[in-house]
């Protein structure tokens, strides 16, 4: 018989479930308690792990464990950093980000450089690397960009695409600087960081998309999506240690090569944000924290010179840059605070270019002494410089950022228009296979603050027996709701019984004030066979709402290119701002190239709304739906068709409307498409005044069975 051995609280803890549930307590509760003193959550993680860590109460030591998970931690920010950025928004402010990396890195480095020789008296080599400190950065507050949803905004994408230039630029002249004081720097260490870094960059930039690609069309598994997305990141990581700079610089090129692959709306975004935001990075602020001793201040007036003279000179730097940014670029006064924010944080970079220097010995003194490269005095004051900027940087930036996001908010109020109407979503489908895809349409093409505006509907025949109609309802509602919870929506579902599909629909839409309706069309199913027949008909002459038909081929995170087909007249239409608000949501959230055929007048009216909201839509004329099958030569494989279509005697109909399936089931079979029908004038509203009425009884049923139904389906959960 084995014996438990002896429990060992001795203090630091060494127990790793004493341990674990100790930063897990930190975690849970220091944003809270703090929270009440208006410290920063991010600031207050500092402090705990300040408080904790071997120079406060020694509760723990900063292991290995912790030193791994802040490194993931801090791959895990700089990766979200190159995932949620708009990338065409990126590439048109590309020079700008450059200019801002290149100006910034400057900037800071000439003032570290002035300010060490002649005021803390420090030698050439000494002072360069002090400059590098002052350069870096660190994106500290980046977690509550993307949490507040700001992460596309302008100031964001320049601070963010300078953060990679100075990064990298600090980082090569620690490099150098090291090379320098061991005598290692020659022309081969050009040549093989020229080379190394070409040849990362080729590799995770047009590499990584196309296996990412082929992996997410054949495994739809979310835990294996999670792992393969983690193991590209941190491989990336390391192909990036290879090519001789840091590990972040990787992790913000694999998140940018796989910007268009998963989409904001996605489950796996979803995934990816939570174990970002829940676990890796509080680590990795808990492992900066505990680095942190404040009895540094009160061992000699060295080291408090060189912490309040580093600090103040490097955020005067980064100050005068994000003004700068300002009046060039004309942002508002809550862009510069976001800016200023985002890259005055020091941390990870900073602590990495003081331990090599302080690691780094140059030669001895008489008596035997290492001379170092950057003394103990500059070790201690880094790390209180890391928690002033740390501190400062987060209490500016999230005040911007939180100002910056009710000013989004309010546009986006006041320019939706017909959009102001809550988005209510219907979702009808008799096949559990598509149920998914589905689910995923409707958060797509919605807005994010959509969160409790999703239905699914089963519509049961009168002639089932009850317990037959829930179980095969309750089979559709459980995996639509799993599907919607990975998203943080949730889903209603509603059971009906009716005889005519149609009919159900339709009062459904009504009692519901329902706004759009999702139908689905099995992959392997003929469309003609399966939707557009009488019921189909039926439905679109009822139902006086934004209509999306569609059948999905491949997963949404996977498509390249939306190519939608609008017909002449579309813009004469009542519905016509309702779709396009539709297709703008769809296009930014699957991240998706959106190229246009339509007439010109079509188009105009298009450019007009569009020029915002996808700016880097392409264009072109398309006369008449005779040259419909000319498009079967443009469309390429992970190309999704968008149709615009239309009920008959309106202003946008087409006879050759008719024919659009046909095309579909011949020449399209391999593409994902979505026919939408939009709202049109002279379409019944009052659909269930002209059913005849139901049996008491049976529609009674259809609302307790549909509490009975809940009840057994989801019995036991939350």
């Amino acid at each position: 018989m084995l014996l438990m051995s002896p429990l060992d609280i001795t203090l630091p803890l060494k127990n790793p479930v004493l341990q674990f549930s100790l930063l897990l307590l930190i975690i849970l509760f220091a944003p809270v308690l703090l929270g009440r003193l208006k410290i920063p959550s991010l600031v207050s993680l500092i402090i705990a792990g300040a408080v904790i860590g071997p120079f406060g109460l020694n509760l723990m030591l900063r292991d290995s464990s912790i030193i791994l998970f802040g490194t993931v931690g801090l791959l895990y920010i700089m990766f979200l950093a190159g995932l949620e950025i708009d990338v065409a928004d990126f590439r048109k402010n590309s020079s700008k980000s450059i200019f801002f990396g290149l100006y910034t890195f400057f900037v800071s480095i000439l003032l570290g450089i002035v300010v060490s020789l002649y005021i803390l008296q420090f030698s050439l080599l000494s002072s360069i690397l002090v400059g590098s400190i002052f350069a870096s950065h660190t994106l500290i507050i980046y977690p509550v960009v993307s949490k507040l949803g700001i992460a596309k905004n302008k100031a964001v994408n320049i601070a963010i695409g300078g953060t990679i230039i100075t990064d990298t630029l600090a980082l090569l002249v620690l490099a150098v600087v090291a090379g320098i004081s061991t005598g290692e720097v020659m022309s081969g260490f050009w040549i093989r960081l020229l080379v190394g870094l070409t040849l990362f960059s080729l590799v995770v930039l047009l590499l990584f998309p196309i296996i990412a690609r082929w992996f997410f069309k054949r495994f739809d598994d979310s835990v294996l999506q999670y792992l393969f997305v983690l193991a590209m990141v941190f491989f990336s990581g390391f192909l990036a240690e290879a090519a001789g700079v840091e590990a972040i610089i990787g992790a913000f090129l694999g998140g940018l090569a796989l910007n268009q692959l998963i989409p904001r709306t996605s489950p796996l975004m979803n995934r990816i944000k939570f174990v970002g935001n829940a676990i890796f990075i509080p680590f990795f602020l808990i492992g900066v924290g505990m680095l942190i001793d404040i009895r540094a201040l009160f061992k000699d007036y060295e080291t408090i010179k060189v912490a309040a003279v580093i600090t103040l000179a490097a955020t005067a730097a980064k100050y005068f840059s994000a003004w700068i940014t300002q009046k060039i670029y004309g942002l508002s006064l809550d862009q510069r605070r976001l800016i200023f924010g985002l890259i005055s944080a020091h941390a990870a970079v900073a602590l990495a270019t003081v331990l090599i220097g302080y690691n780094t010995v140059t030669g001895y003194t008489v008596t035997g002494t290492p001379v170092r490269l950057l003394d103990e005095s500059v070790l201690n004051g880094t790390i209180l410089f890391i928690l002033v900027t740390c501190t400062l940087a987060t209490v500016i930036g999230e005040k911007g950022a939180h100002n910056i996001a009710l000013a989004e908010a309010a546009d986006d109020v006041s320019e939706s228009g017909l959009m102001a109407k809550e988005s209510r979503i219907l979702i009808h489908t008799d096949d559990l296979s598509t149920v998914e895809e589905l689910v995923n349409l409707s958060v797509t093409v919605t807005s994010d603050k959509t969160r409790n505006g999703i239905y699914a509907m089963h519509v049961a025949d009168n002639s089932l027996p009850d317990e037959t109609a829930e179980k095969n309802a309750g089979k559709i509602f459980e995996k639509a709701a799993v599907a919607a919870s990975s998203t943080d929506n949730v889903l209603t579902g509603l059971l009906r019984y009716d005889c005519d599909v149609a009919n159900g629909i339709s009062c459904v839409i009504r009692e519901q004030k329902i706004t759009d309706l999702i139908l689905g069309v099995h992959h392997q199913s003929s469309i003609m066979e399966s939707l557009l027949g009488s019921s189909s008909e039926s439905i679109l002459g009822r139902c006086n709402v934004t209509t999306f038909i569609y059948k999905p081929f491949q997963p949404l995170a996977t498509i390249r290119r939306t190519i939608m087909v609008i017909p002449e007249g579309a813009e004469n239409e009542i519905g016509f701002l309702l779709w396009q608000q539709r297709v703008t949501n769809f296009i930014k959230n699957s991240g998706s190239k959106l190229v246009v055929y339509a007439s010109k007048q079509t188009i105009a009216c298009l450019k007009e709304n569009y020029a915002k909201a996808v700016p880097d839509a392409e264009y072109k004329v398309f006369r008449e739906w005779n040259d419909f099958l000319l498009l079967s030569s443009e469309i390429k494989s992970d190309d999704n068709l968008i149709i615009v279509m239309s009920r008959k005697h309106h202003p946008s109909y087409h006879a050759k409307m008719a024919r659009i399936p046909a095309y579909l089931n011949s020449y399209f079979q391999k593409n994902s498409f979505i026919l939408i029908y939009p709202v049109q004038t002279g379409v019944p509203e009052d659909a269930c005044d002209d059913i005849p009425e139901q049996p008491v009884k049976k529609v009674a049923v259809s609302f307790v069975g549909v509490r009975k139904m809940l009840k057994k389906v989801f019995k036991g959960r939350t």
